[in-house]
């Protein structure tokens, strides 16, 4: 008797969602699913560091697929500022916080308006005393802004596709 009601509010509540229309983002499967539209976009990036490693992130997280030929492409332009947060006593800073905006456009190669959009996300990563320590510790903070501004753009192009 105790299994029983678990599984029939589990299957009442399946019959309840089914009949309001819901579809989960990730459910759907072949052609016109969400996901299938974001791996067959390509992505074009700043022409730095930074730039890469955006882009890196955008086509992991897309889950591009290379070899079916591109429907959308997605145009990006990065800006970055870095400000210092905290002060030593030689007056020299012990964070920074950087903050990356991006904006972005989604084209569709086959014709149509396109998609605009921006997102902005901020990070702080700590200040080093050595050389070395600080670079690998700025670009450790730019690869983690990157891949959190990776997330967001890939959310608002399902919500912007799954509208459509």
């Amino acid at each position: 008797m105790k299994r029983i009601l678990p599984l029939s509010v589990l299957a009442a509540s399946a019959v309840l969602l089914s009949a309001c229309g819901f579809t989960p983002i990730y459910g759907q499967t072949g052609e016109g699913a969400i996901g299938s539209t974001l791996s067959r976009v390509a992505v074009s990036t700043p022409d730095d560091r930074l730039g890469y490693r955006l882009r890196e992130q955008l086509e992991d997280a897309f889950g591009r697929n290379a070899s079916l030929p591109p429907q959308y492409r997605l145009e990006t332009e990065v800006e970055q500022s870095r400000l210092p947060l905290g002060r030593r006593i030689d007056d020299t800073a012990t964070r920074y916080q950087l903050t990356l905006k991006a904006s972005w456009t989604l084209v569709p190669l086959a014709g149509g308006e396109p998609i605009k959009g921006e997102r902005t996300t901020t990070t702080t990563y700590a200040a080093a005393d050595q050389p070395y320590a600080a670079i690998a510790a700025q670009q450790d903070g730019e690869d983690r802004a990157a891949a959190d501004l990776a997330r967001l753009i890939r959310l608002d192009l399902m919500r912007v596709l799954g509208q459509r």
